[in-house]
């Protein structure tokens, strides 16, 4: 009888189930792009029920030419694709000290794949927007209560009008060559390269040209960095992805058996691009160069690696530190906010060479 041959595959790791929110099992995959059912779910309320039959979105507020567009309207309108890292202003939040409240997301709050969608500047050029224009506001369709509020809210967020009108910032309609799927945005989802997932708002239900600054919960009190545990006192807004690197392998307290053994992971940057990455397997006290695989396009996580011997047995700390093409550098420490946003300190495994 042949030896019946069995497939292990990694699944989403729950952080939250109402709303569902789900991480990404970075350390176990091998390739630079997520299938939908390896795509983190970040989400703020249930899902929402949609007419999808008569879907139209809508863009309005300070245009010459308000309009509804109908998806098959927008599938005839100039498209691009562009591979682009979403990642959690949340992501690896646990790892903060002192500890934060909110999800406790560990470090698979990021996921990476091939968007196609039409330039919001398209639509925006085609409604005619007006010179005294200084935020567009993206609403979804998902909505509810929030636990600071007893008023039902939409998600929705802002971006100045320079963000929107950057001929990549998209209204997605594709992922991975497919249809978007449910859970990830269906109809249409903005997608912002180079800013947290945040501002990547799904389920797009209306586009918004306004003079004024938005205020929103989820703009105004939520994804602010508040550097004080006590008052608001030198805050602002979450925005651009910080420089931020992680190791998939080894995982971390695991127990090697000696040998050549490849240290690997991703690094990526909101601004510019990854141009160093460097490994340190004696908590810090020396550094050496990873080799980095990189397309040379920006959006994109980097894959990297590094070849190395244990000298004997014993405990090692092993660090990743990144550097990208702004100067920026991840430091030994994050930056501490009382909400956990943005945590980019040098990645950090132990491992037992036995």
């Amino acid at each position: 009888m042949p030896e019946r041959k069995y497939t292990v595959k990694p699944s989403l790791t729950t952080r939250g189930l109402l709303p569902e929110n789900q991480e990404t099992p970075l350390e176990f995959l091998q390739g630079d792009t997520m299938n939908n059912y390896q795509f983190f779910r970040r989400n703020h309320f249930a899902y929402p029920a949609l007419n999808q039959a008569n879907y139209r979105l809508l863009v309005g507020g300070l245009v010459k030419r308000p309009w509804s567009i109908s998806l098959p309207d927008l599938y005839r309108f100039p498209a691009k694709t562009l591979k682009v890292t979403l990642e959690c202003a949340g992501n690896k939040r646990r790892l903060f000290e002192p500890k934060t409240y909110g999800e406790q997301w560990g470090k698979g709050a990021i996921s990476q794949g091939y968007w196609r969608g039409v330039p919001l500047v398209y639509i925006l050029e085609q409604a005619g927007i007006s010179s005294q224009a200084s935020e567009i506001v993206v609403k979804g369709y998902d909505h509810g209560f929030r636990k600071d509020s007893k008023k039902d809210y939409p998600y929705a967020r802002s971006l100045p009008v320079a963000k929107a009108i950057h001929p990549d910032t998209l209204i997605a309609y594709e992922y991975n060559g497919q249809p978007l799927s449910y859970k990830h945005g269906y109809p249409l989802r903005l997608i912002v390269p180079g800013w947290y997932a945040m501002a990547s708002v799904k389920w797009i239900r209306q586009i918004s040209v306004i003079e004024t600054a938005f205020k929103g919960p989820f703009q105004a009190n939520d994804y602010m960095y508040y550097p004080s545990k006590d008052t608001d006192e030198g805050s602002y807004p979450v925005t651009v992805q910080n420089i931020n690197s992680t190791i998939q392998s080894p995982l971390d307290m695991e127990i090697l058996s000696g040998g050549r053994v490849t240290i690997r992971g991703i690094a990526w940057t909101g601004e510019g691009m990854i141009t160093s990455v460097q490994i340190s397997v004696n908590d810090g006290q020396s550094w050496n160069e990873a080799r980095i695989h990189s397309t040379g396009l920006p959006y994109e996580w980097v894959s990297w690696q590094y070849e190395w011997i244990p000298p004997g047995k014993g405990e090692y700390s092993i660090l990743s530190k990144a550097t990208d093409s702004t100067g920026r550098s991840q430091e030994r420490k994050a930056f501490w906010n009382r909400k956990g946003y943005g945590y980019n300190a040098m990645d950090h495994v132990k491992v037992e060479v036995q």
